[in-house]
């Protein structure tokens, strides 16, 4: 797996699975043009974000540091630890949701705790490719959602219709919806894990200095976009089917919101049968042991590199106190969080859309940093990947804006 594939792979976290069940329940098939739109998107914006790391031989962070005012690197820093620890949290209580899922006695709020534990534990003494290896098995689950849209009564020309041609509605519910969607596929920490997890590669390479890692060849880059292309396939993949297959069955059975994870997981039925819940909790849970540490490490390698910390899941405890400190210190804070009085599904779907909403200035200053030949050099973006960044950036912002005007003005 790299990097591209494991972003892939953790895009699909459990506030992805709840966003895309939560929409397909309560629009039917109406948001799949959706999956076909964000998959360019995402490619841009994640190729860019690989690109930087590859080229300066630094994170985002590091990059901001060294050619932008304060204010704007802890700007960004603010937005992106924010939207990770609240997305953190939830994600950590829909894995407790999954495992009450599999053992009903064991109430919710009690598996958090040694969720948490277990994160931070094997965060700290073993390395996260070694977690990843375990846990990206059980993403597998998810195409249990690809198997079970062919066992359900589907009608093929609406499916065909709202795949191709949007069916837009002005309705302040489904605007929203597009902004969760946006959110939870485009999400701000994407951006820094993706330049992160480059310089990581480069480090465990050898090329332990930031002159010894800055340069990309043509064919890095190559590379960077055929890893990158696979797993935003994947991620898109399957947010295509979770939104037609919870359309096909919760939709049609006028199950239009999703109040806890067991309703969720009735989408899987018709494959599945009593099967369903137990499969669901497996997604809910795999795809958080990926999720998670991507999210505090994100933020945990943005602070660390504006302090000029060691930082990286590749470094030993002893040698990044800092960056393990930043990391403990937001599972605790995602724990808090957690023990307040929040249904789960509506958490994650709620989470999704502040992350649309913070996305945006992230974007604005992905852009920059990318067309800025002082820290680029010749390695600026191409025409192509300016429209596709350029064209996400306003498409994120444009769904925030009506997002907020048909809220208020409903």
């Amino acid at each position: 797996m790299g990097p591209g594939l494991i972003t892939g792979a953790s895009d699909d976290d459990p506030s992805g699975i709840a966003t895309y069940s939560t929409v397909g329940a309560g629009y039917g098939y109406s948001c799949l043009w959706m999956a076909l739109v964000t998959l360019p998107l995402m490619f841009s914006v994640q190729y860019i974000c690989s690109k930087v790391g590859l080229v300066t031989g630094r994170g985002l962070s590091g990059v901001l540091k060294r050619n932008y005012p304060p204010a704007v690197l802890w700007s960004a820093i603010g937005i992106l630890t924010i939207a990770n620890v609240i997305n953190a949290a939830t994600d950590i209580g829909a894995m407790a949701a999954g495992v009450n899922l599999l053992a009903p006695s064991i109430p919710t709020t009690a598996a958090v705790i040694p969720i948490s534990l277990i994160l931070l534990v094997s965060l700290i003494f073993f390395s996260y490719k070694r977690l990843a290896s375990v846990f990206k098995w059980l993403t597998l689950s998810l195409f249990a959602y690809v198997i079970t849209a062919f066992f359900c009564k589907i009608d093929t020309a609406i499916v065909l219709k709202d795949t191709f041609i949007p069916n837009v509605s002005w309705h302040p519910g489904y605007i929203a919806a597009l902004v969760a969607i946006l959110g939870t596929t485009i999400s701000p920490y994407l951006f820094f894990w993706q330049a992160n997890s480059e310089v990581d590669e480069l480090k465990d390479a050898g090329a332990t200095t930031v002159e010894e890692r800055k340069g990309a060849s043509n064919a890095d880059l190559k590379f960077a976009a055929a890893d990158i292309a696979v797993g935003m396939f994947f991620s898109n993949c399957v947010m295509y089917f979770i939104i037609l297959t919870t359309g096909a069955t919760l939709f049609k059975n006028h199950q239009f919101q999703i109040e806890s994870a067991s309703q969720a997981a009735k989408a899987l039925e018709p494959l599945l049968g009593k099967g369903a819940e137990f499969l669901f909790a497996a997604g809910f849970i795999g795809t958080g042991f990926l999720a998670v540490p991507v999210l505090l490490g994100s933020s945990a390698y943005a602070i660390a590199e504006a302090l000029e910390w060691p930082c990286g899941y590749g470094e030993k405890c002893v040698d990044a106190k800092g960056f393990y400190w930043l990391i403990g210190s937001s599972i605790v804070f995602s724990v808090i969080l957690n023990f307040f009085k929040v249904n789960a599904m509506q958490a994650l779907y709620w989470t999704a859309i502040l992350n649309g909403v913070l996305a945006p200035p992230l974007l604005f200053l992905l852009m920059m940093i990318s067309n800025n030949p002082k820290i680029m050099g010749n390695r600026t973006n191409s025409k192509l990947a300016n429209f596709g960044g350029w064209t996400t950036f306003v498409f994120m912002t444009v769904a925030t804006l009506l997002f907020f005007w048909t809220s208020f003005a409903h």
